[in-house]
Parts: structure tokens; C-alpha cells; sequence
């Protein structure tokens, strides 16, 4: 069984729906168990086909259809885990 952790501590400020709907979405495009918890989701699916590129490419598309690719990105974390993180926005001088 291939198991995945995604990091969503940062995420999860955006509201409990928004988790409800990443783990959604997770679950239908991969076809695998996705467990939430508090700070992490974990995509567990059988066999080898849960590559990490393709669960990466799978949040990035979670965040450019909810509108929240300005605001935070996909990042690499320890082994087999990915990490959503809130980007810096540098603040517009007048």
C-alpha cells in the first residue's frame, strides 16, 4: 500500500470546508483511502501508481480552482510528504 502525507497546517486557517473539499477531491481523483487529521491529510491507495509528482500536479489544481494559488503554494517535505504552504506577499509601496 502506497501511502502519501500532505502538511495542511497552514491551509487549515482557510476554514474546515476547505479541508473537507481537498480531501473530496483528493479521494476521487486518486481512488485511494484519504485520512484527514489536524495538520495532515494522508492519501493511502494500492500499488505503486500514487506517484508524487502526480499528487503535487493533483493540489496545485486544487489551489488554481479555488482561487488560492496567489496565496499558497506546494513544496516538498520530508520523505513522501508534501507540505501547502502560505506564500509571502510583499507589500506595494505608494
Amino acid at each position: 500500500m502506497e501511502e502519501a502525507k500532505i502538511n495542511i497546517s497552514e491551509l487549515k486557517n482557510e476554514g474546515t470546508d476547505m479541508i473537507k473539499e481537498l480531501s473530496t477531491y483528493l479521494k476521487d481523483k486518486t481512488g485511494g483511502k484519504v485520512e484527514t487529521g489536524t495538520e495532515e491529510i494522508v492519501v493511502k491507495t494500492e500499488g505503486t501508481d500514487l506517484s508524487r509528482a502526480y499528487l503535487r500536479l493533483l493540489l496545485r489544481k486544487f489551489l488554481h480552482k479555488k482561487e488560492l494559488k496567489e496565496y499558497f503554494r506546494v513544496i516538498s517535505g520530508k520523505e513522501n510528504a508534501l507540505v501547502i504552504k502560505g506564500k509571502e506577499i510583499p507589500e506595494e509601496e505608494e
